[in-house]
């Protein structure tokens, strides 16, 4: 039976070690604000959003969400961000993803201000991320960094397989991982859905990272059993054993790799506490920086 990485557990150690920041920050009167902007109900944002503001309010954090309608036009958007990026008070906020496909992701991330962009995506803060100094961690990649220190899972000269491309995961992810530092010199090899026999690259991973936003996309045979596996997906399906309901899983069968595996993330509870916990750090770094 593989060993539960959860992420809650990691959360709480987390939240324990920045109260005393946020402490020293309520000393010169100041109050951490993060904004969260999302358009349309995209279940994913959604369950994401929700996680963010109730965890930043618990830890004395003023975060607000900005809910705007999937119908949003481009220039309202921007118009949204502009005022957040003027906006003294406001020490970070975010644009979350996916957007509505009329909508265009790049020039969104583009309009934060960098030092505002605390999910780390601004092209300015990936920049300086590929040269090894970081403004912010991407706060995905760096929740995934968080639990594998927090158990002690070694990274340095391991084979890491990361499945999926994206510029909010995989690819920063794969930087981070690769990177001459305590938690990267790892061998890193970077996978997507359109990967040829993908379950070759899969079975040789010490580490296996699925990111590819497919829903069980990776089966017990695909994976060795002395991995690690992190399952960064979300998706929800009909709850077989409550009727009407739904449930969330990952882009892995849990249940047939957690037998198989070494380690592994559970969906909900694993990946999903410790990207919101890095997203309220890199907000309490953006204050302190103020």
């Amino acid at each position: 039976m593989a060993l539960i990485l959860s992420g809650r557990e990691v959360a709480r150690a987390w939240q324990e070690a920045l109260r005393a920041r946020l402490g020293v920050l309520a000393e010169r009167g100041r109050r951490p604000v993060l904004v969260m902007v999302r358009v349309g109900e995209d279940p994913a944002s959604v369950v994401y959003v929700r996680g963010k503001e109730k965890t930043s309010r618990e830890l004395g954090i003023d975060s607000r969400t900005v809910v705007l309608p999937e119908t949003t036009a481009m220039d309202e958007l921007l118009a949204v961000i502009d005022a957040l990026n003027a906006d003294a008070q406001v020490d970070g906020f975010i644009v979350q993803l996916p957007l509505p496909g009329h909508l265009a992701e790049d020039e969104v991330l583009q309009r934060i201000a960098p030092a505002k962009d605390v999910d780390g995506l601004h092209p300015l803060n990936l920049g300086l991320l590929c040269q090894g100094r970081p403004r912010f961690l991407p706060a995905t990649p760096a929740g995934i960094l968080r639990i594998l220190t927090h158990f002690e899972i070694e990274t340095a000269g391991r084979h890491v397989v990361i499945v999926g491309r994206s510029n909010l995961v995989g690819r920063p992810l794969a930087n981070l991982l690769s990177a001459k530092s305590p938690r990267g010199n790892a061998t890193v090899t970077l996978c997507h859905t359109a990967t040829g026999d993908l379950a070759h690259f899969t079975r040789s991973a010490d580490i296996l990272v699925a990111a590819a936003g497919r829903k069980r996309l990776i089966t017990a045979d695909m994976v060795s059993p002395a991995a690690v596996v992190i399952d960064v997906g979300i998706h929800r399906e009909p709850d077989p054993e409550r009727a009407g309901k739904e449930r969330l899983c990952g882009d892995v069968d849990f249940a047939a790799l957690q037998e198989r595996v070494r380690a592994i993330t559970p969906v909900p509870g694993g990946v999903g506490p410790t990207t919101v916990m890095s997203l309220i750090e890199n907000t309490v770094l953006a204050a302190e920086r103020r």
